[in-house]
């Protein structure tokens, strides 16, 4: 019995029973309402004609729209109705307006210094377009990359240690941002610090994703880690009631310590993510760290959503590290390495931390990530958990590999969701035959997001190429350009792919039924 009732009352169990109870409360007014009011019946079939229309005039990639299309084509009352409803929740929702208040009101904080952008574009012409981009359009400074400023870190077991023993050195601050935060030996661990670090009065702050987290921490969490000191802000507090804001998380995994060093990265606080809990295989996922000036970005992406949660008035220059500090924390550094250097070295390319927002009319990630595919001249390796593109990335990775570049995508030998897995792979068969190589790593899971090509440019962060990080999930990543670093990825990429098997045309084939279901699923993938 008190497993049944556990069961019953289980919060996962709870929420879907609500949003279905919704469902067909949305359903059944919609037919009574048919039924009852012929005139509502028409309105609405009218209405889907002019809806219909509306996305396909203003969608921008309108592959990712056609599961709307075809709903509403095929049920266009309840479609209509449906589409109507969650678009109006999206324009009224509180939270919606927060986050986009709080994300124009922030640009004001990351400003280009005109110096280094003019420096970048001379150096490395081939990647004009995504230095404008990033920092013209976008509004994501480009700073220089001093050496000893990036690092790369190939396992999620490697980068654990570096994000200790920067915690445990933390003097002022300590910001945490993770999709998911799981207790068991990592969190354990980090907490521990945070914990200490806040009886000793830094302002340590936690914010993790409510549906990320939803099923590894109860409800009550944030009540226990403020009653710890450390404050903590669930991201979008998950609702039993229906709402399209719902839909965009939080994926980001930042953590910034004194405005000096920060990590990024494809992992999340979980023992999975470090190797100490096997699930699927070996977890292959990376880890980043930042020092300089380009830790101020991942800064204000932090400020900017505790302030939208918070509602908190917060001047964020006074988390920014000064010109002379800089120097004291690298001479301090720099001494402990042994390196005995008491200034950075030479500069040593060019680095732009950015972000994604599923509340503009941008896509950034995807933008970043297409920018880097079309000034590919000699190769462009790829690592992603799940490939689900649209057309539009598709065609890209096919005209690269028709230009000659050596296009290969990494994806997992063992797969976390395996219908998502099925979806990845009815994608082999195009994109094979235009040219891309495709290898799966047969000891299990790549989480790593990473794009490396031409020995010259690296993006690493948390954008899947998938549609909830595409278009529906707050992201961030790093983009490299210069540094001698990169080779540091490439040479992950290169060791990961000893460790593939590569898919053949062969393998790729399946036959007419499985093809007809799988671009079902595809139509429907973003809401999985």
């Amino acid at each position: 019995m008190t497993k049944l009732r556990n069961l019953i009352f289980n919060r996962t169990v709870m929420m879907i029973l609500t949003i279905v109870l919704e469902l067909l409360l949305i359903f059944l007014l919609a037919n009574w309402l048919g039924s009852t009011a012929g005139w509502i019946s028409v309105g609405l079939r009218v209405a889907a004609v002019f809806v219909v229309l509306w996305i396909v005039r203003t969608s921008r990639h309108l592959s990712s729209d056609i599961m709307w299309i075809i709903l509403i084509m095929i049920l266009p009352v309840m479609g209509t109705a449906f589409f109507i409803f969650l678009e109006t929740n999206l324009i009224t929702s509180r939270e919606t307006w927060t986050l986009v208040r709080a994300t124009k009101g922030s640009r004001i904080y990351y400003k280009q210094d005109p110096e280094v952008l003019k420096e970048a574009v001379l150096e490395y012409p081939q990647y004009e377009g995504q230095f404008r981009y990033l920092s013209g359009h976008a509004g994501f400074p480009v700073y220089r990359n001093h050496a000893g400023d990036f690092d790369y870190y190939p396992l999620g077991d490697d980068g654990f240690p570096q994000m200790l023993k920067a915690m445990k050195h933390a003097k002022k601050f300590i910001f945490l941002e993770y999709f998911i935060i799981a207790r068991g030996e990592m969190w354990d661990r980090m907490h521990g610090i945070l914990r200490d670090k806040a009886a000793e009065g830094l302002d340590v702050r936690v914010m993790y994703d409510d549906m990320g987290s939803f099923r590894t921490l109860p409800m009550s969490y944030a009540k226990k880690l403020q009653e710890e000191g450390i404050r903590c802000i669930p991201f979008n507090r998950i609702s039993p009631v229906l709402g399209a804001v719902m839909n965009h998380r939080d994926h980001r995994k930042i953590l910034v310590i004194d405005g000096t060093t920060a990590f990024s990265g494809g992992i999340n606080l979980a023992d999975e993510y470090i190797n100490q809990k096997e699930r699927f295989g070996h977890w292959k996922d990376n880890v980043i760290r930042i020092k300089g000036d380009a830790v101020w970005s991942l800064t204000v992406m932090f400020l900017t959503h505790w302030k939208a949660l918070s509602q908190e008035e917060e001047e964020f220059n006074r988390f920014r590290k000064e010109k002379d500090e800089r120097s004291a924390s690298e001479r301090a550094g720099n001494a402990a390495e042994g390196s005995g250097a008491a200034f950075p070295k030479a500069c040593d390319g060019y680095i732009i931390p950015y972000a994604d927002s599923p509340l503009d009319e941008d896509h950034v990630g995807q933008d970043v990530y297409i920018n880097i595919l079309n000034s590919a001249r000699r190769y462009c390796y790829i690592m992603t958990p799940y490939l689900i593109p649209d057309n539009e990335f598709v065609n890209a990775l096919v005209l690269a590999a028709a230009r000659g570049v050596d296009v290969r995508i990494i994806t997992p030998g063992i797969p976390d969701k395996k219908m998502i897995y099925g979806v990845t792979r009815s994608f082999y068969e195009v994109l094979i035959k235009g040219g891309v190589r495709i290898f799966e790593y047969t000891p299990g899971f790549v989480h790593g997001k990473v794009f490396v090509s031409d020995d010259k440019v690296a993006t690493v962060g948390t954008i899947n190429l998938d549609y909830r990080s595409l278009y529906l999930h707050f992201e961030n990543g790093i983009c490299l350009t210069g540094s001698e670093k990169v080779m540091a990825v490439k040479k992950d990429m290169q060791q990961t792919l000893k460790e593939c098997r590569e898919v053949s045309l062969k393998d790729a084939h399946h036959n007419f039924l499985v093809n007809t279901v799988f671009s079902v699923i595809r139509i429907f993938a973003g809401q999985l």
